[in-house]
């Protein structure tokens, strides 16, 4: 399709929604992951109302136009990447908290509005929204519905679909549909809200998200733990939480992500130590303890130095270190794949040490953060872009971490979703009877296969 095709979708939505502007379908044509495709788009819709999306996707039913939903674009999957002709259909305008029921602790939210912004006027109500991603403050709600993100508290509180009640969808032939409810309790027929979340808009195109809420929590304490040997922080995860206690927050970062923090924001940290733990408690009078057993426990297992913040504002500091470990990637100068492994926490040794010997095997770097709590780590290949040997070394070390997340016992993405960069693993890890399953309801709610194809699942013939 050519940008003269789409001037009859101009004609069918308001004034200003529709662009073709080259400049314009350049800066939209792709999200942060590498080794991903992006097409050339035909055009670019700014939907302002669940009915410029049931008419957008109405009209890509009817002349089989591909449609690519998109968010802040935040994404490391590849799976808001253009394709050749598509329609590329940005929520990011759809950004209102349409409600704050304080009463039933819940929000309805269009997908445009951004993490942190509602985390922060739910606040204003005595109010909690848990799930947290490094992305936050630029996230928005719809691109964590898309992949079920989780972030820093999931440990305790769960990730982006265990707060969702119900949702508004748009259908690939423009009907709306009603998912959930706003009750705490209800399971009348299919769960098409569990559906939908996670599903990357290869099924439908969420307008609106209802979430449950929690009281606002006590400003949680903190603790930070350097180890010598980086296996010994992740020993120490699985030992703490056997022991029964369960954190707010318990993160992992290894030496050359704490150095690469270092270089953007001197937090003081030890130098010469492997790896480091954080751990928040929001239990109120129970937090200190709940840190003394921490520092008792990473004692136990080898590590060097605890600090016990005295307060929170201390903490928040301390916090900081793992929030910028995004940023202090990307400050590094060179190219990264970002991986997204979930392992049982007991193979978190195993893990940790099969990344040290994969980045060997191959000559690239790896480095490593993640939400150590629920065995969630993010290691990261990075590698110069320009090198094409280096370049291929750094892809197969990438499918090595995949590879070995899945003998561990793990999946391939705990939150960042497939798109099109995991989308062949995806084969690897569910069986015969999952993958046709999934291809079949793919196909019954999008047969003409326009909402964001070629990602999540891999090509398969028969379906």
């Amino acid at each position: 399709m050519t940008a003269t095709d789409v001037h009859p979708l101009r004609e069918l939505l308001p004034e200003g929604s529709v662009f073709d502007d080259v400049d314009v379908l350049e800066a939209h044509r792709r999200d942060r992951a590498t080794f991903c495709p992006a097409g050339k788009p035909a055009a670019l819709v700014r939907a302002r109302s669940t009915a410029d999306v049931a008419t957008t996707l109405e009209w890509a039913h009817e002349n089989r136009v591909p449609v690519v939903p998109q968010g802040a674009r935040s994404g490391l999957s590849g799976a808001a990447n253009a394709i050749d002709g598509c329609i590329l259909l940005s929520m990011e305008k759809m950004n209102r908290i349409l409600d704050i029921d304080v009463d039933e602790q819940i929000a309805v939210v269009q997908p445009g509005v951004v993490n942190g912004v509602l985390a922060t006027k739910v606040g204003e109500h005595g109010l909690f929204y848990p799930p947290d991603p490094g992305s936050r403050s630029i996230s928005t709600i719809g691109g964590n519905v898309a992949t079920n993100a989780g972030g820093m508290c999931c440990v305790k509180y769960g990730v982006t679909g265990d707060f969702v009640r119900g949702l508004e969808v748009v259908l690939a032939d423009g009907r709306v549909m009603r998912t959930g409810r706003r009750t705490a309790k209800g399971v009348a027929g299919y769960d098409l809200t569990r559906l939908i979340v996670g599903s990357e808009g290869t099924l439908g195109v969420v307008t609106e998200i209802t979430v449950a809420l929690r009281p606002a929590t006590a400003q949680p304490l903190t603790a930070v733990a350097f180890f010598p040997a980086v296996v010994d922080a992740a020993r120490t995860v699985a030992g703490y939480l056997g022991e029964g206690h369960r954190p707010s927050v318990l993160e992992f970062m290894d030496q050359p992500t704490v150095n690469a923090v270092q270089r953007i924001a001197d937090l003081g940290f030890p130098e010469g130590m492997s790896g480091m733990l954080l751990v928040q408690s929001d239990r109120g009078e129970s937090a200190p303890g709940d840190l003394a057993a921490f520092e008792r426990v990473a004692r136990s297992f080898g590590a060097s130095e605890v600090v016990v913040a005295d307060d929170p504002a201390e903490g928040e500091l301390l916090m900081q270190a793992r929030r910028l470990v995004g940023d202090a990637h990307e400050n590094l100068g060179v190219s990264l794949l970002v991986d997204d492994v979930c392992v049982p926490r007991r193979h978190l040794v195993d893990l940790v040490e099969g990344l040290g010997r994969i980045a060997e095997q191959h000559g690239v770097q790896v480095l490593c953060a993640g939400h150590a709590g629920d065995g969630n780590m993010h290691p990261v290949v990075a590698f110069d872009a320009s090198d094409a040997d280096e370049t291929a070394r750094a892809q197969r070390a990438f499918d090595a971490i995949m590879a070995l997340g899945l003998e561990l016992g793990g999946t391939i993405t705990g939150e960042h979703g497939v798109g099109h960069l995991k989308r062949q693993w995806l084969g690897k890890e569910l069986d015969e009877a999952g993958l046709w399953t999934q291809h079949a309801i793919k196909n019954a709610l999008d047969p003409h296969n326009i909402l964001n194809p070629g990602r999540v699942l891999p090509e398969r013939d028969g379906v």
